[in-house]
């Protein structure tokens, strides 16, 4: 259903008061329609139209036409001009506007409705419109009709002036802003025209192409296409945001047109309307790909002007629109496929008859091993690598195709990483090396490196066998897990990357790594003495990753900071002379400034690691052992009085340990 509104200047209105109003309306007419409406509504004669025309000479008046959508619905408005008001003023119009459902337009374009039957020439005498079940177009704007008289239109060449129109229909379209202006004296004219460029459109784009026939404001048009009067335009101060304007008495504009729009024109020119169809089903018109849609539709026919850069456009369009395409797109394509090129051949391939597709494929795999290098590269797109890899069982007899292949799909892929690498190391006589280093440049995760080396660290006899490209990947991993503060050492997954690695590398870079975790696994977790051993062995880890031995003693020293005084000095106790000194040393340059420094006055938690980090020094010369670093740093961290009276409450329950500090502070720093 659609509801009507009628719009004009009354003495009295429904509403009782006078001037331009709604006179008339269907019921039921949706909440706010009313207020979009009225934006629209306005009519202005031409500045060379009559001033006070009389009744012979207002049917020379443009009528306009308006299509344009508000909050979701179909607007049709048409305004025609009434000259005297009831009050004897001119400039009085007569607005009829019809707000649709979108249903009521399916299958039509808004354009022929231009002379259906609904529209009214004057107001209805009551103030109740019935509803339109209907929207039903005229006769005179038929695709067959409006054939038989483009091809007898003026300008010159009229097929031209269309392939013009239709490019710049299709840019504002693609654009989603500006608009195409055309210009005549005769709206008619410029309503024929516009019922071409509609039907040259699928119905989906008809109906986000809104238009207007006649406006004395075409710089202020919202519209996509707007026409006016050569008067109009004459008058208007600029035309510079008409990139696109039309004069429809005077010709065709320069410019090459699209294959698009030579291919449209070329269709009204022999009324090819399943032609129109045909491009209407494989790219809308402000779809970027309406290139490609003209040249499928070429190369179907046999067109053998279809120029490389066209081939491409339809190759993508294949690629973007796939199953989409009309399955007679694909059967008229197949005969040419030995004269394509590689986009194309591709694109076709998974669409073609099932006893051609081996084939196809084969012919493009031997051409791309014959390319050279050069050649290669540029051809095997991300794109057609991930065509090919779906075919990748016939890869495997040339390896020249198949490593670029796999390496690109395991660069980009990396939940394919692990297959990709067993389908590299499955290669006879192909130098894999590059590859593989090429899709492992990210490291893996530990659990991601886990299983590589299960899946492929063994060789067939079930001996370790790691490819050298993944023999660096655990330390690789271990390294960036270590960052910042080794706390991803001690993940679950990392511990049982570094017992896999230390089975299968013992004795390699990778096997110390993963000797390394694992002593830092037990150097956070293990008692005194143990966590001690575990320390040494990463301070002393020969032939281990540099980067990876610092972060993991240095995230080792953090963790172990947070255990008790008691256990810290057993820790240090336990420890070398050098590793005590390295361990203190990582201790007080974890502190805060202030605390580092002793400095005063400082905050609680401050307070406490001060407090237990001087027990331990204390805890540490009970036990016999000194370190001059931790030593020199506790006394003057309490020499101050109220570090003092703080460290004292700190030890009242342990006696022994406030005269062990008394005894510390009375020493003469070395």
């Amino acid at each position: 259903m659609a509801w009507q509104l009628h719009y004009t200047s009354a003495r009295r209105g429904p509403t009782g008061r006078a001037g331009f109003q709604f006179v008339a309306e269907t019921p039921g007419l949706p909440d706010g329609m009313r207020a979009a409406v009225t934006p629209y509504l306005s009519y202005r004669p031409p500045p060379d139209a009559p001033l006070s025309p009389d009744d012979s000479e207002l049917g020379l008046f443009p009528v306009s036409l308006l299509y344009e959508e508000v909050d979701g619905r179909p607007l049709l408005l048409r305004c025609r001009y009434l000259g005297r008001d009831y009050s004897g003023r001119y400039g009085n119009f007569f607005a009829h506007a019809v707000v649709a459902e979108p249903e009521e337009l399916e299958g039509l374009r808004p354009a022929e409705l231009w002379h259906a039957a609904h529209w009214t020439p004057l107001p209805a005498p009551g103030t109740v419109l019935d509803p339109l079940d209907e929207l039903t177009p005229g006769a005179a704007l038929d695709p067959e009709a409006l054939a038989a008289w483009l091809a007898t239109a003026g300008p010159d060449d009229p097929y031209a002036l269309l392939a013009s129109l239709v490019d710049a229909v299709a840019g504002v379209l693609a654009q989603g802003h500006g608009r195409v202006v055309l210009i005549a004296g005769d709206v008619e004219l410029i309503a024929r025209w516009i019922a071409v460029v509609s039907y040259s459109l699928p119905v989906a784009a008809a109906a986000r192409l809104s238009f207007v026939t006649y406006t004395a404001d075409p710089d202020g048009a919202a519209q996509r296409l707007v026409g006016t009067t050569p008067a109009v335009w004459s008058a208007a101060q600029s035309h510079a945001s008409h990139a696109s304007a039309f004069d429809l008495r005077t010709g065709v504009p320069g410019g090459a047109a699209s294959r698009f729009a030579r291919t449209v024109a070329g269709c009204w020119r022999t009324s090819d309307f399943g032609g129109l169809d045909a491009l209407g089903e494989l790219a809308p018109l402000n779809d970027p790909a309406q290139e490609g849609a003209a040249a499928l539709l070429a190369m179907c026919r046999g067109d053998a002007t279809v120029t490389a850069d066209e081939e491409d456009a339809a190759a993508e369009l294949l690629s973007r629109r796939g199953s989409g395409i009309p399955d007679w797109v694909w059967r008229d394509l197949v005969p040419g496929v030995p004269s394509m090129g590689l986009d194309l051949a591709l694109a076709l391939h998974d669409r073609a008859p099932a006893e051609l597709r081996d084939a196809v494929l084969d012919g493009v795999v031997d051409g791309l091993a014959d390319a050279g290098p050069a050649a290669l590269t540029s051809a095997l797109t991300s794109a057609h690598c991930d065509r090919l890899y779906g075919h990748r069982e016939r890869l495997r007899d040339v390896p020249a195709v198949a490593v670029p292949v796999l390496a690109s799909i395991g660069r980009r892929h990396r939940s394919r990483r692990i297959a990709v690498t067993g389908e590299l190391l499955r290669l006879d006589g192909a130098d894999i090396e590059g590859a593989l280093r090429e899709i492992w440049a990210a490291p893996p995760s530990a659990a991601e490196c886990v299983d590589l080396l299960d899946a492929h660290g063994l060789d067939g006899h079930g001996r370790p066998a790691v490819h050298p490209a993944l023999a660096e990947l655990p330390s690789r991993t271990f390294t960036r897990l270590a960052f910042p503060g080794g706390d991803g050492l001690a993940d679950p997954a990392t511990l049982r990357l570094a017992e896999r690695a230390g089975e299968l590398m013992p004795g390699e870079r990778a096997g110390r790594d993963a000797e390394l975790v694992q002593a830092y696994g037990k150097a956070i977790t293990a008692g005194p003495s143990r966590a001690a051993r575990a320390l040494e062995r990463i301070a002393g880890a020969d032939g281990a990753t540099p980067q990876l031995a610092g972060e993991a003693f240095a995230g080792a020293a953090r963790r172990l900071f947070a255990r008790p005084p008691g256990f810290r000095a057993e820790l240090l106790a336990a420890l070398s002379a050098a590793g005590r000194a390295r361990l203190a040393a990582q201790w007080t340059d974890g502190l805060p400034g202030r605390t580092r420094a002793g400095r005063a006055p400082l905050r609680g938690a401050e307070i406490e690691r001060r407090n237990e980090l001087v027990e331990v020094v204390l805890r540490l010369r009970k036990r016999g052992v000194t370190e001059p670093s931790l030593e020199a740093w506790a006394r003057a961290a309490a020499g101050r009085w109220l570090a003092a009276k703080q460290l004292d409450s700190h030890l009242a329950r342990r006696p022994e340990l406030r005269a062990e500090l008394r005894d510390l502070l009375a020493e003469e720093a070395p």
